[in-house]
C-alpha cells in the first residue's frame, strides 16, 4: 500500500508539474458545477477512455521495454492531446514567431517528452486505477469542456483528482491542459519552466533540455 501511494504521488507530479523544477501554479478559473450527461459528453470523454486503456496495457507486468511501451502508448498520445495547441500555451506568444524547422523540431521532442512523462510515470506493476466521473463540466474559458477524472489504487479509488481541458478541433475533442487536485495547470507550470529555457531565445536550449529529460525518463 505505501509502495502504491509513493506510485500516485509520483505519477501525480510528472503528470502536472510539468519539467520538474516547474513551481505549482494554479489555472485562472474556477470548476463550476458538472451539468448532466448528454450525448456529447461521450465524445468528449472518449480520447480520456482511450488514452486511459492504454496507460492500463502499459502498466501491466510483462508489458516490455521503455520503447515498446512507448511505442504501444503514442498513438493514444496523438489521438488524446492536441501536442501542438499545449505547446503553443507553454512557450506562450512567442511560439507562433518561431521558423518553421524550430517549430517542428521543438514539436517532435515535446511529443517524444510527452509520450515519456506517461510511461515512466505508470511502469508495469503499478496498479493504478483510472475513473472517470459521468458528465462533463463546462469550463467558463471559451467552448471548452472538462473531464474530471481520479487515479486511484485498489486501497483508495478515489485518489489523486486529475482533471482534462478538453477543446474540440479538426482532430475531434483533445486534451489542451491537464488539472491537478481540479487547479493547478500543467500548462501553466511548463510555461514558468520553458520562459526561463528561453530567456537567451535560443529555442535549441529548450529542445536539448526537453531530450534530457526523455533520456532520464528512460533510464528511471
Amino acid at each position: 500500500m505505501t509502495a502504491m501511494k509513493h506510485v500516485l504521488k509520483t505519477t501525480s507530479l510528472a503528470l502536472c508539474a510539468g519539467l520538474m523544477a516547474a513551481p505549482v501554479i494554479p489555472a485562472v478559473f474556477p470548476i463550476p458545477a458538472a451539468h448532466a450527461a448528454s450525448a456529447s459528453d461521450a465524445q468528449v470523454q472518449e480520447p480520456i477512455k482511450a488514452l486511459y486503456a492504454a496507460l492500463d496495457r502499459v502498466q501491466a507486468k510483462g508489458s516490455g521495454t521503455f520503447e515498446q511501451r512507448a511505442q504501444m502508448l503514442a498513438p493514444s498520445i496523438d489521438h488524446a492531446y492536441n501536442i501542438e495547441a499545449v505547446l503553443a500555451s507553454s512557450v506562450g506568444p512567442r511560439y507562433a514567431g518561431l521558423p518553421d524547422d524550430q517549430k517542428q523540431a521543438l514539436l517532435s521532442t515535446f511529443r517524444q517528452f510527452t509520450i515519456a512523462r506517461y510511461v515512466s510515470s505508470f511502469k508495469p506493476g503499478s496498479d493504478a486505477r483510472f475513473t472517470i466521473e459521468p458528465g462533463v463540466t463546462p469550463s467558463p474559458v471559451g467552448d471548452d469542456r472538462i473531464v474530471i477524472t481520479h487515479i486511484g489504487s485498489s486501497d483508495d479509488p478515489s485518489g489523486t483528482e486529475i482533471n482534462y481541458v478538453m477543446r474540440s478541433g479538426p482532430k475531434g475533442w483533445q486534451i489542451v491542459d491537464v488539472l491537478l487536485n481540479a487547479h493547478i495547470s500543467q500548462v501553466a507550470a511548463q510555461r514558468a519552466d520553458f520562459s526561463s529555457a528561453l530567456a537567451s531565445g535560443n529555442v535549441q536550449k529548450l529542445t536539448n533540455l526537453l531530450q534530457k529529460k526523455i533520456k532520464a525518463f528512460s533510464e528511471d
